[in-house]
């Protein structure tokens, strides 16, 4: 089961910040009151020392209203990073090889296409709008959960996938050969080849593999306002907006700027071999 941290994140920081309240409007005062009674009390017969310490401990805070103090400025100044600046994200599946491989960690930009509330994602000031050949995080159409894709097909942009060649409002996206490559698969290795592509003025690597792999059931989209066509640079192994449509502008979560760490799955260490800003 996926765990919604932003959820969690804001649920502690209102549960520290209720308690904090609580405690200076309504559990604070019988403290203090206490505190005065008996220093006009019993006192006025105790040295100093002894005075101090029983002050101390009448004044004492609950334990519970001590750690929601301490924990509430933490939580805040991680929540407002994650929700507003920069969250991270692991990468769990292999549709984007050869830009992002299973295990890398990356770091999301949550304010370059908009400010938004953390939870339910509403935008609350316009910064840019995504662009063409960027990668991005996002949740898509047929499942609550992050994906991340690259950026091919913009509002009322054509977009079309016809033998492995791409084309955008009919134009053909050129690909230049770099080697060939055996590529992962869930029914093993396959022969395949790695390209060069430039789409939006961004150039990156793709893979396809060599083997027919079917023709999709559609092969043209006209993407409609207020959405973006995503698609994996594993070509042949992502599943993207040709499968499930083109993704909202309400359902984007950020731009994927670096890549931070690289851990291999099971009991293996973290390298940062692979660090690097994703292009």
């Amino acid at each position: 089961m996926d765990i919604d941290f932003s959820l969690v994140l804001v649920l502690l920081v209102a549960f520290c910040g209720l308690l904090w309240l609580l405690d200076s409007l309504l559990l604070k005062k019988p403290r203090l009151a206490a505190m005065e009674d008996f220093k006009k009390g019993a006192g006025q017969h105790l040295s100093e020392d002894k005075l101090a310490e029983q002050l101390q401990e009448l004044g004492q805070e609950p334990v519970v209203v001590e750690y929601a103090k301490s924990f509430f400025p933490v939580l805040l100044i991680v929540l407002v990073l994650r929700s507003f600046l920069v969250e991270p994200f692991q990468i769990p599946t292999g549709s984007m090889i050869p830009t992002l491989e299973v295990g890398d960690f990356i770091l999301v930009n949550k304010y370059a296409y908009g400010v938004r509330l953390p939870v339910i994602g509403t935008k609350i000031m316009d910064v840019d709008d995504p662009q063409r050949g960027e990668v991005m995080v996002f949740i898509p159409p047929h499942e609550n959960k992050y994906y991340i894709k690259r950026v091919i097909g913009l509002p009322g942009d054509t977009v079309r996938y016809e033998n492995k060649n791409l084309y955008i409002n009919g134009e053909l996206i050129d690909k230049d050969y770099v080697e060939d490559i055996s590529i992962d698969t869930s029914i093993g290795q396959l022969d395949g080849e790695l390209y060069e592509e430039t789409v939006g003025g961004i150039t990156h690597l793709t893979q396809h593999i060599n083997a027919a792999s079917g023709q999709r059931a559609r092969t043209s989209w006209v993407i409609p306002n207020g959405h973006y066509f995503m698609m994996g640079d594993n070509r042949d192994n992502s599943s993207d907006s040709r499968e499930w449509g083109p993704v909202s502008e309400e359902d984007i979560v950020g731009k994927a700027i670096a890549v931070w760490m690289h851990k291999e799955p099971g009991l293996n260490l973290p390298s940062f071999a692979r660090n690097q800003l994703i292009r």
